[in-house]
């Protein structure tokens, strides 16, 4: 058995499976509601396009798993405003990470034509329209966390706007996207490649597990053992990512296999070899589980299970 197929011990077995599909058929049908088919000179067709019928979905699953940690677990009543703010936040992470995919494919970054088993928006719509797409999600997704329904407060919209922004921008997947486009050729070591990736990836990742949390009431401890947890799964993740782009087929992974080392772009593959970063992994698994062990949350069953799937994924 591999280190990213182990178990973790003293985990409790939580059934992802019924969680989840309730939650992803949730998430489909609000962001279908959502991303409008309207928008002028065909801008709603590419929008939904780089939206709908595809992707894992992780980062709004993370969201509401998250407000699930956090919900109350005394019997007090489930506030169902804070339900649907979790619910808008969830949404709005994937439009930031989809208006991401749409930019990255891009042939001024890095010029792929296949994402998520199909052709990318820029292939199938021309470049300028996928831009504007990528922008209109953008822009769409701040919209979404600023609902006129006063249910919702004013100080939780505001906490989950800078929560997106900061991970979304210069400090966060901006700025590794940036790192990214200027490493091409070179030879990173581990803390310069960590930092691309904490900061390209793991940034949306971390910050969709706060935004959760944001959608309810946890103390100090557990925040801050929530966002180690983000911070483990996150760079887990990537070096994942990085696994499968060596290991898994393009029709496996329905975007275009090698690349990374087709563009010679520093990985944790070529920089440690496949047999360490399978093991760095499993590592960094077992510290998601840590983090959660230490947040004192009762319903952290999702959370964990996530983590688990994040790593033992084929595609």
């Amino acid at each position: 058995m591999s280190a990213l197929q182990q178990r973790v011990p003293d985990t409790p077995v939580f059934d992802l499976a019924p969680w989840m599909q309730p939650q992803m058929l949730r998430v489909e049908q609000a962001l279908s509601r959502w991303v409008a088919a309207d928008a002028p000179a065909g801008l709603g067709e590419a929008m939904r396009y780089a939206v709908l019928d595809g992707g894992k979905r992780l980062r709004p699953l993370l969201v509401l798993a998250a407000r699930d940690a956090v919900a109350p677990t005394d019997g007090a009543v489930r506030s169902a405003a804070l339900d649907d703010a979790a619910l808008r936040a969830a949404c709005a992470v994937e439009l930031i990470h989809a208006y991401s995919l749409v930019h990255d494919d891009m042939p001024c970054m890095d010029n792929d034509v296949l994402r998520r088993g199909k052709p990318t928006v820029h292939v199938q719509f021309g470049e300028a329209r996928a831009l504007l797409a990528g922008d209109a999600l953008q822009a769409l997704a701040f919209e979404l966390l600023t609902p006129d329904d006063p249910a919702v407060s004013a100080p939780v919209q505001a906490r989950l706007c800078r929560l997106l922004a900061h991970a979304a921008g210069s400090v966060g997947m901006a700025g590794g996207q940036a790192i990214d486009l200027a490493s091409v050729g070179l030879a990173l070591d581990e803390a310069q490649l960590r930092q691309m990736h904490r900061l390209k990836t793991g940034a949306l990742l971390q910050g969709s597990v706060m935004m959760g949390a944001a959608c309810g009431q946890a103390d100090a401890l557990a925040l801050a053992a929530l966002q180690d947890y983000g911070a483990a799964l996150g760079l887990a993740f990537q070096v994942v990512d990085d696994i499968l782009d060596v290991t898994a087929d393009s029709v496996t992974l329905g975007k275009t296999a090698g690349k990374d080392a087709a563009d010679h772009k520093p990985t944790y593959v070529s920089l440690m070899g496949l047999a360490r970063a399978q093991a760095y992994a499993g590592q960094l698994h077992q510290q998601a589980h840590a983090a959660l062990r230490a947040s004192g949350l009762q319903q952290q069953g999702a959370l964990a299970a996530l983590a688990d799937m994040v790593v033992q994924r084929s595609s």
